[in-house]
């Protein structure tokens, strides 16, 4: 009888064990779909604009440097067409600054660029770098980081010579944000030459006004008495050495009634 007895209870549990596993198994299999529908749901959303999210998660997101560059092109695109600032370089800079997504203000604050407060009325983070605890920029989107930082670049007057650059000389641009303050580091110049030059960056960019120029001559002028390279390349606002290009001048006579080739855009 005793024996029954004990037998009974120990079907008993093993019964409630298995009902238990198998409830436990149940609820982590449902933990884990909803898991990947939030993460699927997160990556599809390409601005990032939801709040700040934990590490684990950003790094399911921003896989490599390549998807970095394939989930911000478009912004930073947008950004130069607005602002003039390459995309190459707003790209190069992201890459660097947040390391490619994954760097611990990008995916904590949204804070793209490493931009520190300087007057900022926003929301805040703090973390360490050239000092302890330094006090940083706390964005609710990337887009709004990748905006600031636009506007960090066109509204302060230091910054001014980057934009007499041309928006396809990012090598002038990596020189100058090193020599206006934009980061301490010596080698930040080459850091992000060295990255746009990998990643081919350069193909965002829009190429610039003077090397298009070349592309259409409509326009003539026939020398004058008295004229000369400078006087005409002030008259129809080029260089000596674009009017030399287009004529096939070597040096810096002209004959009267020569026909000298005029760009279009440059007349303009």
């Amino acid at each position: 009888m005793i024996k029954k007895i004990l037998l009974i209870l120990a079907i008993t549990i093993i019964v409630t064990s298995c009902g238990a596993r198998k409830k436990s198994s149940r609820n982590v299999s449902t933990k884990l779909e909803k898991v990947k529908n939030e993460d699927r749901n997160i990556t599809e959303d390409n601005d990032l604009k939801n709040e700040p999210i934990d590490e684990t998660t950003k790094a399911i997101i921003i896989k490599s440097t390549e998807h970095y560059i394939a989930v911000y092109k478009n912004i930073a695109i947008s950004e130069m067409k607005k602002y003039g600032i390459p995309a190459s370089i707003t790209l190069a800079q992201g890459i660097l600054e947040s390391g490619s997504g994954k760097g611990t203000l990008a995916v904590k604050a949204n804070n793209h660029f490493g931009i520190k407060c300087h007057n900022w009325k926003g929301k805040a983070i703090y973390h360490d770098d050239d000092r302890r605890q330094e006090c940083f920029r706390k964005y609710k989107s990337a887009y709004t980081s990748f905006r600031d930082h636009s506007e960090f670049l066109a509204n302060r007057k230091r910054y001014a010579k980057l934009f007499q650059l041309d928006k396809d000389d990012y090598k002038g641009w990596a020189k100058e944000l090193r020599r206006a303050g934009y980061a301490t580091d010596k080698r930040y110049p080459q850091k992000l030459i060295a990255l746009i030059e990998r990643y081919d960056l350069s193909k965002f960019d829009e190429k610039s006004s003077k090397r298009r120029r070349n592309k259409k001559v409509d326009y003539t002028h026939i020398v004058a008495k008295g004229d000369t390279l400078y006087s005409i390349s002030r008259k129809y606002n080029v260089t000596v050495q674009e009017l030399q290009l287009i004529n096939a001048i070597e040096g810096t006579e002209l004959n009267i009634g020569q026909v000298l080739k005029i760009n279009s855009s440059s007349k303009d």
